[in-house]
């Protein structure tokens, strides 16, 4: 079956919905071994730990980690009996403030043994990105400059888009309103 693109453009949220969502709150992995995903989430990524379950309270162990002054951004819970499969869950983004981070975190993500599997601008939302993968096989992904909508509910239409398949090519051709300027002298894409 076709994807009605229309059709799907045409849904909207409904006039006189009684709540609106504000944000994503967390986002709670299974992971195969707890220990070692939370020194990645730790000490590769920098998240902190809030609060810690024994066996006693979550089968396998839980860890609460945040990023930001809400308990937790990312949760994780060591039931995982394999690898992740990634069929349902596709992918966890982490936004960081300068397009210099993107770099930083590339640089150091690769002298630490993590394989990057993609880096650069991907189409919708423009954002300049890496993504690689957790010990258990999540996709990952630390990106800068993700589109904003505004006030008028629209997005950048896709004829501005501009894919790039290398941080040197994302920062040399940037989109319409995107400054790519490199704010650390000698920091190579």
């Amino acid at each position: 079956m076709a994807v009605d693109i229309e059709g799907i453009k045409a849904l909207d949220r409904p006039k006189g919905l009684p709540f609106r969502l504000g944000k994503i709150g967390h986002v709670v992995l299974n992971v195969s071994d707890l220990n070692r995903s939370v020194r990645f989430y730790t000490q590769l990524l920098g998240l902190q730990i809030s609060d810690v379950y024994g066996d006693d309270m979550m089968p396998g162990g839980m860890v609460f980690m945040r990023l930001n002054p809400d308990h937790h951004g990312v949760a994780l819970v060591g039931s995982l009996k394999g690898p992740a499969t990634a069929t349902e869950f596709n992918h966890m983004a982490f936004e960081v403030g300068s397009l210099d981070e993107v770099i930083r975190a590339r640089d150091f993500l690769r002298k630490s043994g993590v394989e990057i599997h993609f880096e650069g601008r991907r189409r919708a939302g423009c954002q300049i990105a890496i993504e690689f993968r957790d010990p258990d096989g999540h996709h990952l992904e630390i990106y800068w400059g993700l589109d904003q909508i505004g006030s008028d509910g629209r997005a950048r239409p896709a004829n501005e888009w501009k894919g790039a398949r290398s941080l040197k090519d994302a920062i040399a051709d940037p989109v319409r309103g995107q400054d790519t300027t490199l704010a650390t002298p000698g920091l190579t894409p």
